[in-house]
């Protein structure tokens, strides 16, 4: 049975705001999303279902795609798990958004290979845009190129990088709902704002310890010229993954709460509302130590700053 208190938050939040969590798949989340114990492989089989009908989660991060490509089919099936309403925010497979992979036989990934379908848009076409359509359907949300740290001698040439990221952006099919997510802060430069708007591509904000503040990337890629809000809430900044899973890790509590990032991000939610921008906001565990917790602070924040703004 949902919170009554999450019900009436979620009732005031402006329809065109939708948040959600970095996937779902988290037996911590035992009294805040779960009415049950689970283990995480039920949750990963059969959670989606029960995370959908939480009042406040109306998108979620589907991240297993940036590892392996999923088949139309196994998108069906996610969907065939959420309401109508609900829509899916999916990275894209690693392959096109990382210039160097893991070689062959690499231990800890101590030797890389150039991606042969790094930024090649026919092989992204085929291998993501298609399945992603074709299973998702109408529940099709962002779906986010997400780069890694380009190797150095490329990070050197932005100009040169955002030239090429035009070109592939403005190759894939025309209608899906893409965002580019960096973590080059360097790569922020107005050519790549304009590269974006003439490919009618959003900017991914994204709270990272490698990038600038949501505020500052907001200065460099306003969101109103954007085809939509998308932001990833992912990392505190003082820690790296690891360390940060295992401060966070079962994750069922707050632990290093970040209003800084809060305040921008309920900031743009709100202006973009007012604007009726669609808006998708993913927090993950390693945000602030319990992504659901943090939807619900960031949920408050926005409702906050309406009711203010109506007044």
């Amino acid at each position: 049975m949902p919170d009554p208190a999450d019900v009436r938050l979620a009732e005031r939040i402006p329809a065109s705001v939708r948040l959600g969590t970095s996937s779902w798949a988290f037996p911590g989340w035992e009294g805040l999303v779960w009415d049950r114990r689970a283990t995480e492989g039920e949750l990963a089989r059969s959670g989606l279902a029960a995370y959908a009908q939480h009042p406040l989660f109306r998108t979620v991060g589907i991240d297993r795609t940036f590892y392996a490509p999923l088949s139309a089919e196994q998108f069906a099936r996610y969907a065939a798990d959420a309401p109508s309403d609900f829509r899916f925010l999916c990275k894209a497979l690693d392959a096109v958004t990382s210039a160097t992979l893991p070689g062959r036989g690499a231990v800890g990934g101590s030797r890389r290979e150039p991606s042969p379908h790094f930024l090649d848009a026919t092989y992204a076409t085929d291998t993501v845009v298609g399945p992603f359509l074709a299973g998702l359907g109408d529940r099709a949300g962002p779906l986010v190129f997400q780069f890694v740290p380009l190797p150095r001698e490329m990070a050197r040439e932005p100009q040169a990088f955002v030239e090429r990221l035009h070109r592939f952006l403005t190759a894939l099919p025309r209608g899906p709902l893409y965002a580019v997510e960096l973590r080059n802060r360097n790569l922020m430069i107005d050519a790549y704002r304009q590269a974006l708007s003439d490919a009618g591509v959003a900017h991914c904000i994204n709270v990272h310890p490698t990038m600038p503040t949501p505020a500052e990337q907001c200065a460099a890629a306003p969101p109103e010229t954007m085809p939509a809000v998308v932001i990833r809430w992912m990392l505190n900044s003082t820690h790296d993954y690891t360390s940060a899973r295992e401060r966070y890790h079962p994750f069922d509590k707050l632990v290093d709460e970040d209003l800084h990032s809060r305040t921008a991000i309920a900031a743009a939610c709100v202006e973009a509302a007012a604007r009726r921008q669609p808006v998708y906001v993913i927090a993950n565990n390693k945000a602030e130590g319990s992504a659901p917790l943090t939807v619900r602070r960031l949920a408050e924040e926005i409702v906050r700053r309406v009711a203010a703004a109506d007044v």
